[in-house]
């Protein structure tokens, strides 16, 4: 780990945003209690390095000699016993000996012939004696690898923990080096399971070596994995995580895991994990829930302890155990399976969730401090952040905030909560609202505009028009709200032509450049909404009769020619390299937004000496428009919504070389004519001299 250090600087934070000095009291109280858990774990850990490799201690390890020691926390425990195949399951006749605080250790020598008595894939349990003297049976906090039986084996549903410790010979070896963390951040979120066109679930294997390759086809540079950590309950989407250091077994195994990563990082893909520290599941056969017997342990009891709406438990970020739990989770990704960055979920739920107001923030900075907050899942966030970059300069990490809380995107050094980058939720949410309630001659360009622009000076966004949560059963991706029960009839290149099909296809793509190009520093697009994925996403359940039908992506729609998916697939890789040309996420350019006429329903702005001209008006096309450019010379059209490529009516010819004039317009000093056809969108460059 990096052993830098350097002074604090909050006063930075003041000069930046004064509205924020009034609060300076709770501020720097935060600042001083994520200190003072450094400061205490250095002193009984030698820091947090040490403190962060809490699987190296706990859990089952086999040593060099094959003997073997086992290590729990079960602080309510009476007494605790390890059981499996190894001793016939004889579920007393393994003892662990109590240590100080809440600690439990087991020590078995070699067998007689020298070989461990717990062989590789072995099927243990932990069991447990609460202080009523009965006796339940648990999976460790800490095991690596647990599979759920297949329905064939009739043994239940329960999930069985295995040891896992395969032969030197046999453990996968990474080959590739990490990528460097982009500076245009575009990243592609997907999940394993659903990345097959087959009715089954998807494999690390198979979303390697077939779905890897699309993605950096697609002009993507980063890959957002979902539902890894392992979940009992396929359905909950990974976020109902049951073994916190387990790779979902139902994607194959730990080494399986480990080849996509490598063959993700072969390609220059950054890859990043889909963390759930926000809670857990309630599930307490196969997950942390009442592992010690308590209804404590690694939760707060009582209603603290209880996320209604999840139905699910809520860490108690205050005990040192369940800190080094989490902390050392975050390492063990990173450097078990090398995972790059981390996208945190449910950020404002934690922040929140004990004063109820985790929806409909005003804005007012009283809602940011003080009793709102709670301040334990803050420091929590914030020792995390800290060392993850202390340990890897290297590491991206990403808040899924909706508060527009300040402070969580700034440095520790300033103050702040850590994060690189959180997630713009009001936009996908906007967009939804737009489709759903307005007509196209009644969106008010204005609105989307603030909506896109509305974000904290130095504090990073990933935009996003939409996310797995547009995908999910109940509701409608873009392109289904856009284009509904047409796409059944007339996504064929032969049919007739349909309106319906034509404005879908021009606001989809109209919708994901002004969102990329005006609303955030990164850029983010859910597995298969890139080239118009029909219908929603519904994971096998009893109430669909386990149906895989909606749970796969369709990739031969894209793949077929004949199909219109084909152009919004065009456009989303044409726009991505263009911005892998321009790099306007990545310059310290937010925009300037020079025209914005609710009339016209035309829109432009400029980013990165680019200029971005956006006609939303359903019918008026308009010749010669006059447009406002900073910078004078020559331009050419470098992405043309409406070229035939992108499913266009070729109106506008792209080599056209447009001139501007010395006179200024819209608050830029120059100005040029251009057409602009309705609902159309165009990028244009200075021309080189």
């Amino acid at each position: 780990m990096s052993k830098v250090k350097s002074a604090d600087n909050i006063e930075q934070l003041f000069h930046d945003d004064p509205y924020l000095k009034p609060y300076e009291g709770e501020i720097r109280r935060r600042h001083d209690i994520v200190k003072d858990w450094m400061k205490s774990i250095g002193e009984s850990e030698g820091g947090l390095d040490n403190f962060s490799q809490g699987y190296n201690y706990y859990g089952i390890h086999i040593q060099h000699d094959n003997s073997v020691i086992a290590r729990e926390w079960a602080p309510g425990a009476k007494q605790l016993y390890l059981t499996g195949d190894f001793n016939n399951w004889q579920w007393l006749s393994h003892e662990f000996k109590k240590l100080p605080f809440g600690k439990w250790e087991l020590k078995m020598p070699p067998a007689e012939d020298g070989s461990c008595q717990i062989k590789h894939m072995s099927e243990v349990k932990v069991i447990v004696r609460r202080q009523d003297d009965q006796l339940v049976d648990r999976l460790s906090p800490w095991a690596p690898y647990v599979v759920q039986p297949p329905k064939s084996a009739n043994q239940g549903t329960n999930y069985k923990q295995y040891v896992w410790h395969p032969p030197a010979h046999e453990k996968y070896h990474f080959r590739n080096k990490r990528p460097k963390a982009p500076r245009s951040l575009r990243i592609y979120e997907c999940h394993v399971g659903i990345a097959t066109e087959n009715y089954e679930i998807g494999s690390y294997k198979n979303f390697a070596d077939n779905v890897i390759p699309r993605i950096v086809r697609q002009g993507y540079n980063a890959i957002q994995v979902m539902a890894v950590m392992e979940h009992a309950y396929y359905a909950s989407f990974g976020y109902q995580v049951t073994s916190f250091f387990a790779a979902s077994s139902r994607c194959g195994t730990p080494d399986e895991l480990k080849y996509m990563i490598d063959a993700a990082h072969k390609h220059g893909l950054y890859v990043m994990l889909d963390v759930v520290h926000s809670h857990a599941s309630k599930n307490v056969q196969d997950g942390l829930n009442q592992f010690d017997g308590t209804n404590a342990g690694f939760f707060h009891d009582g209603a603290r302890g209880e996320h209604t709406l999840w139905d699910s438990r809520l860490f108690n970020y205050t005990e040192f155990e369940v800190m080094r739990f989490l902390i050392s989770n975050l390492r063990w990704w990173h450097d078990e399976y090398q995972f790059d960055g981390y996208r945190f979920d449910g950020v404002t739920s934690m922040l929140y969730h004990s004063h109820g107001i985790a929806e409909g923030f005003s804005g007012h900075y009283d809602e940011y401090f003080g009793l709102n907050v709670d301040t334990d899942s803050f420091v929590y966030l914030a020792l995390a952040n800290k060392f993850l970059h202390d340990l890897d300069p290297n590491v991206i990490s990403i808040a899924e905030d909706v508060s527009g809380m300040p402070t969580l995107c700034r440095t520790f050094n300033e103050g702040g909560c850590g994060f690189d980058y959180r997630l713009a939720m009001a936009i996908p949410d906007k967009w939804i609202k737009i489709l759903k309630e307005q007509k196209d001659e009644d969106w008010v360009v204005g609105d989307i505009i603030h909506t896109l622009t509305n974000r904290r000076w130095k504090e990073k966004t990933v935009a996003y028009a939409e996310s797995h949560d547009q995908a999910l059963v109940g509701d409608k991706t873009l392109a289904f709200w856009l284009m509904d029960k047409e796409m059944y009839s007339h996504m064929s290149t032969l049919s007739e032509q349909s309106l319906v099909i034509d404005r879908g296809l021009a606001l989809h793509k109209l919708i994901r450049l002004i969102t990329n190009g005006l609303g955030g520093e990164a850029y983010l697009n859910f597995m298969g909404n890139e080239f118009g994925h029909p219908e929603w996403l519904d994971f096998p359940r009893i109430g669909n009769n386990e149906s895989f039908h909606y749970c796969r992506r369709q990739w031969s729609l894209v793949d077929n020619d004949l199909l219109k998916y084909k152009f919004l697939n065009n456009w989303d890789r044409s726009m991505n390299f263009t911005e892998e040309k321009y790099g306007w996420l990545s310059k310290n350019d937010a925009g300037y937004v020079s025209w914005k006429h609710e009339d016209d329903k035309v829109i432009v702005f400029e980013r990165s000496g680019l200029v971005f001209v956006i006609n939303f008006h359903n019918s008026k096309s308009f010749s010669d428009y006059k447009i406002g450019v900073e910078v004078p010379g020559k331009y050419n059209i470098v992405l043309n919504s409406d070229a035939p490529e992108f499913g266009g009516f070729n109106r506008v010819d792209s080599s056209a070389i447009h001139h501007t004039f010395p006179e200024g317009y819209a608050g830029r000093r120059n100005h040029m004519c251009v057409y602009i056809p309705s609902r159309t969108a165009f990028v244009f460059a200075k021309a080189s001299d």
